[in-house]
Order: C-alpha cells, then sequence, then structure tokens
C-alpha cells in the first residue's frame, strides 16, 4: 500500500468526521434537553428518514467486508450470511415493528414493563439490553482497530491503540452532545455513502465481466481451486455433524437475534406512529435487500478478480477482499483510478464503524438510565435528569468499551457479533414475544425469561471452543472446552423460551388480564401509543 492511498483515505475519511461533527454541533445547539429529544430525536423523522437510519445501524463494516470476504474465500457458504442478515427483517417487520412502537416509549423494557412489575422487569431487560450492546460494541471497536491499522498500513501496537482511542472518543461526543438526533442524521449519510460505494463497486465488476453473471461465477470457482465445490454447500460448515450444527446455530442466531437488538429496536421510536414504523422497516428491507445482493456480486467478484489465495494473503479472516477488488477495479495499485477507489472504500468502512458504535452507545446509555438508573433509585427521576445520567452513561461506556477493545485487540473476537446476535436472540427476544402475544405471561416469567436466555448463552461460549481448547481460541494454553458449539444459540435460544414458560407457570401471581387486554389493543391499534 502506498502513501498516496493512505493521505487519501486520511483526507476522505477527515472529511466524514467534520461533516458528522458539524452535525452533531448544529443538533446540539437547538436541543431542548428532554428525554424525548435524546432517547427518540423527538419523534419527528420521517419513514424514509428512518429507513435509512435502521438499514445504516444494521450494514455494520461487518456486512460490508466481512461477508464479501467471506464469500470471497467460501463461496456458497459465505452467501449463506448475506441470506441470513436479510431474513432476519422479515421477522422484525411482521412480528415486532408496529407493536414495539405502539407499547414502549424509549427501550425494550418498556414494552415488557407495560403489563408487569415495573422494577424487576426493567432491570432484568435493561441488564441484557446492556450486555447485548456492550458485546455488539467491543466487537465494532475491536474491528475498528484492527482494520483501520490494516487499511492505512500501520500494523504496529500504536496505530491499533490510537484507534480504538480515537473512535470510542468520537462515539461519546456523537452521543452525549447530539442524542438521537444528531445519531439519525450521521446513519443517514452513513448508509448514503455505504450504498453508493456498494453500488459502484457492483456496477463495476458487473462491467468486467459484460454483464454475464454466470461467467462471473465460473470465473470464481476456478480462481478458488475447488472447482464446483466453491459453488456448492459445505465448504466452510459441512466437515462433519458439529459444524453443520453450528451453522444452524449462528443461522437461528442471525435470524431471530436482529428483532432483539436493543439499537434496532429503539429505532422504532423516532417516527411519529406505528405505520410509520411499519413503512420505516419496509423502507430498510429495500435497503438491506439490495445491499446484500451486492456484497454477493461483490464476494464473487473478488473472488475471480483479486484471487482467494490474495485475499487470504492479505487478511485471513478475508476482511480486505473489497479494498483489494477496489483497488484492481480502479487500474491497480499503481493508478490514480486504484488509489482513488481505494481511498473511498476504506473512507466509507471507517464511516460505517463510526456510525455504528454511536447508534449502539446511545442504546445502551438509554437501557442504563431509563430503565436501571431509573428502578434502582426506588421512585421515579425526573426526564431532565434522566438525561444526565444517560449522557453520563454514554463516557462510562465509551471508556468501558475503548479498555475492553485495547485488551482484545490482538484477539480473535469474530465471535462477539455472533454472541451479540445469540444473547438478544435467547434473552430479549422471548420475553418480547410473550408480553406481546402470550395473554398469561406473569412478572416471574419474564425475569426467567430474560436471565434464563442470558446465562447460559454466555456460560455456553465461556466453555466453547472459541474461548479455550484450541489453537485458534483465545486463550490456546488452557482447555476447559466442555461445549463443542461455537455459538450457543441452538441451546440457549430454546433454553430463554422454555424459562419463560417455567417462570409463568410456577408464579403464585396471577396474570393481570387487564393490563394484557389494554397492552393488546394498544398494540394492535396504537390507541394510546405514546
Amino acid at each position: 500500500m502506498t502513501a498516496d492511498h493512505q493521505t487519501l483515505a486520511l483526507v476522505l475519511f477527515s472529511v466524514f468526521v467534520a461533516v458528522t461533527l458539524g452535525i452533531t454541533t448544529w443538533v446540539s445547539r437547538h436541543r431542548h434537553g428532554s428525554a424525548e429529544e435524546f432517547y427518540a430525536g423527538g419523534r419527528l423523522f420521517s419513514p424514509m428518514e428512518n429507513g435509512f437510519a435502521i438499514a445504516g445501524d444494521y450494514m455494520s463494516a461487518a456486512s460490508f467486508l466481512g461477508i464479501s470476504g467471506l464469500i470471497a474465500l467460501f463461496g456458497y457458504d459465505g452467501l449463506l450470511y448475506s441470506v441470513g442478515f436479510l431474513v432476519a427483517w422479515l421477522v422484525v417487520l411482521f412480528l415486532v415493528a408496529e407493536l414495539v412502537r405502539n407499547c414502549g416509549r424509549f427501550t425494550l423494557a418498556d414494552v415488557v414493563a407495560a403489563r408487569m412489575d415495573e422494577r424487576p422487569v426493567r432491570i432484568a431487560a435493561g441488564t441484557s439490553s446492556v450486555a447485548v450492546s456492550v458485546l455488539y460494541l467491543v466487537a465494532q471497536m475491536v474491528g475498528a482497530g484492527t482494520l483501520v491499522a490494516l487499511l492505512l498500513g500501520g500494523e504496529g501496537e500504536a496505530a491499533q491503540t490510537w484507534t480504538v482511542i480515537g473512535v470510542g472518543a468520537l462515539m461519546v461526543v456523537y452521543v452525549s452532545l447530539g442524542g438521537m438526533r444528531a445519531t439519525t442524521w450521521i446513519q443517514i449519510v452513513k448508509a448514503v455513502l455505504l450504498m453508493g460505494g456498494a453500488i459502484a463497486l457492483t456496477v463495476l465488476v458487473l462491467v468486467r465481466f459484460h454483464g454475464d453473471f454466470d461467467q462471473l461465477l465460473r470465473t470464481a470457482a476456478e480462481r478458488s481451486g475447488h472447482g464446483d465445490a466453491f459453488l456448492a454447500p459445505g465448504l466452510r460448515y459441512g466437515g462433519d455433524w458439529t459444524a453443520r450444527f453450528d451453522f444452524i446455530s449462528l443461522g437461528l442466531a442471525l435470524v431471530l437475534g436482529t428483532a432483539g437488538l436493543p439499537h434496532i429496536l429503539s429505532r422504532f421510536y423516532t417516527v411519529p406512529t406505528a405505520r410509520a414504523a411499519r413503512r420505516s422497516v419496509v423502507w430498510s428491507i429495500g435497503l438491506i435487500g439490495g445491499f446484500y445482493l451486492m456484497t454477493i456480486v461483490l464476494g464473487f467478484g473478488a473472488a475471480a478478480i483479486v484471487g482467494p489465495e490474495a485475499v487470504r494473503g492479505s487478511n485471513a479472516a478475508g476482511n480486505t477482499a473489497v479494498p483489494l477488488l477496489a483497488l484492481d477495479l480502479g487500474g491497480g495499485a499503481d493508478s490514480t483510478g486504484g488509489t482513488v477507489l481505494f481511498a473511498i472504500v476504506a473512507a466509507i468502512a471507517f464511516a460505517t464503524i463510526l456510525a455504528v458504535v454511536a447508534g449502539i452507545t446511545l442504546a445502551s446509555s438509554a437501557s442504563v438510565a431509563h430503565d436501571l438508573y431509573a428502578s434502582l433509585r426506588r421512585r421515579r427521576s425526573k426526564p431532565r435528569s434522566e438525561v444526565a445520567v444517560a449522557r453520563t452513561a454514554a463516557v462510562g461506556i465509551g471508556v468501558l468499551a475503548i479498555g475492553l477493545g485495547l485488551l482484545a485487540k490482538d484477539l480473535n473476537v469474530a465471535f462477539l457479533v455472533g454472541l451479540a446476535f445469540a444473547v438478544a436472540a435467547s434473552a430479549n427476544l422471548p420475553v418480547l414475544l410473550y408480553s406481546l402475544f402470550w395473554r398469561g405471561f406473569t412478572t416471574r416469567g419474564a425475569v426467567w425469561s430474560v436471565y434464563g436466555g442470558l446465562v447460559p448463552s454466555v456460560v455456553l461460549v465461556l466453555l466453547s471452543p472459541v474461548v479455550s481448547g484450541s489453537a485458534d481460541s483465545l486463550f490456546p494454553g488452557l482447555d476447559f472446552q466442555y461445549f463443542p458449539l461455537q455459538n450457543p444459540g441452538i441451546v440457549s435460544i430454546p433454553l430463554g423460551f422454555l424459562a419463560g414458560w417455567l417462570g409463568t407457570v410456577a408464579s403464585a401471581e396471577p396474570p393481570d388480564e387487564a393490563k394484557h387486554a389494554e397492552t393488546e389493543v394498544r398494540s394492535l391499534t396504537g390507541a394510546g401509543a405514546v
């Protein structure tokens, strides 16, 4: 990588940072200091704007770089990631989007607490939401450090350290000063940039093969060294039954976990009505669907044009497949076009990381202030004091994420994203669905459901080959591996649903049918929604 690549990438990234800081400063001058303003942006966004923001929240650097890299290395098995992420949005659209908007105010706990004893339910749901957010956040921070250091040619400790600190500081500024309104506009800008970059690269790949997608696939298969097996299932996950169950587990976590991600659920509160929330998801499905279809072209394009060996030689996980593809499509390493296109892709990757961590930080700080702090104080906190706590929490979470990111920067932490989805699907989704659809659900059932999914998912990962027992583990020198799968979803998700049922059946407290009837009418019609 030449100095020109690094300089141009830094200039473009600096422009994005300057624009987003300008947005944050402008919003901070026009804020009112209310909880609704900080958590939900005043509920003033249109469905289209919110749809772009949701898409921006969901399309992370892992999607842009990671999925394309997996397709470039493993063909069909990498393609299944694109399908899983896209299918997850149908669950969100049909099961939770409109109902969550009608029943809640700012967080997941609002929906559950509407018909339960608030304090224990808010503490449980708030704890789970913070756990999911921090896991997701640390993965993004570590990804930022390694990816930025790699793209800028600085593979030393200093480059990674300062990148993690810089990203953490920026996300704290975005959230604490601008709240949801600034974060939403940053997501919109990022989504437009990401879609624009993906469209440009996709068109260039198809032009290279004269629009013949079949030729693209055949060339990718030839260069892969695996022949037709590259285009068939089993290259990555078909080795044995453990690998197959692992893929099923990961697929369950991805498809079901999206509906329980706190930073995605909080997006439904930024629009004025439930109908607008549903239309937001429709907009986001169009954007996300188009994007993941393009990652298929980009992944196979990288395999056909760059070659899996070159991709693997640059980064074993395949994270540099798209930047290398951009370099080649622009004319090569020594060309002006290659330099410009590479720098644009690098800058979009940086922008993607910044925007995603801002959204996650806001969601986790909202859970700390609105759920945990308000419940543990034992009395209702005033909206303004709650917002002050949320701003302080954003700083604390930022410091925590920087610290954990620095500690884990040399470790294989790809499992954190899958774990975040698994925890969301195991702890958040069961309690959400039970609260919305089960008339007999009780407070004990809600608490047991959250902890019954949260604890097993974390414990099973600690006992999995991801943490110990193999050369690729976080701690290769130790061996306390008792659970064979890398993702716990296939076990912990049913446990979350089972714990909720057991807690309800074992509860001496009768379900409040009047509150359920009120919640049901409110969720389905929007009557009385905030």
